[in-house]
Order: C-alpha cells, then structure tokens, then sequence
C-alpha cells in the first residue's frame, strides 16, 4: 500500500487509483460535434464497472445504474436520482450493460431527448468503445 506524505512534504511519485485486485481505475474523455452540437464523454472504468457520463456542461443531473441479471435478458436498471419522466439515462444504461456484462452507471445530460440525437450519442459511444476498448 503507497504511503501519503506528511503536510508539507511532496510525495515521492504520484498516489496512484487502484483497485483491490491491483488493476487501475482508466479515464477516457472524448467529444464529439453531433447535430452541430459539442457533446463531452467521460468514461470511468473500474474493476466491473463503468461510469458514463455526457453532457454539454459540467452538471450532474442524473444518474442511472444498469446490470446483466440470470433471469431476465434485458439488464435490470433504475435512477438513481434526476427526473424520473426522462429514461434516456436509464436505456443507455441497459444497452451499455447488455454489451459489456458489466454494472453501468450512466449520467445523461443534454436537453436534446429525441431519438434520433439519442442514436447519434449511442453510435459515438459505440465507435469510441471500438477504437479505445481498453477504456471500457
């Protein structure tokens, strides 16, 4: 286990995130213009998991979790908290978990719900996925 410095000391090198099985927590950011409209992704890889977050600005307003069951095909998912009227978190999570077999949480934050932008955002995350599969 790395040891912190004492106040006013410089760590040696860098505490870096790890998980109890040694591997690294990965952060992948990306954009994409979609629509003529700027989209940032951040994607946190754990050890499972996956956080997505998308969004137009710095807000969290939302938060969806998603994962593979035995008993169902389609991944269980629920919001965690955000306007419960908007399911876009909740798909994208189930479509995220259904392709990787891992507990996703998604964060969808653009006002532009329609289907047809939601299926330009999905194909972003899917050609990202493809070109960085380490990062998922």
């Amino acid at each position: 286990m790395e040891e912190l410095p004492e106040p006013g000391e410089e760590a040696a090198e860098p505490v870096s995130a790890v998980a109890a099985s040694g591997e690294r927590i990965s952060v992948h950011n990306f954009c994409g213009r979609l629509s003529e409209q700027l989209v940032h992704f951040h994607a946190m890889r754990l050890r499972d998991s996956l956080f997505l977050w998308v969004g137009e600005e710095p807000k969290l307003g939302n938060l969806a979790v998603a994962m593979c069951t035995p008993r169902d095909s389609i991944p269980a998912s629920t919001l965690l908290f955000g306007d419960s009227s908007n399911s876009t978190s909740n798909s994208l999570a189930q479509k995220l978990a259904s392709k990787t077999k891992k507990q996703i949480f998604v964060s969808y934050n653009i006002q532009n719900t329609d289907s047809s932008f939601t299926l330009l955002v999905e194909n972003r995350i899917k050609e990202e996925m493809t070109l960085f599969p380490d990062k998922f």
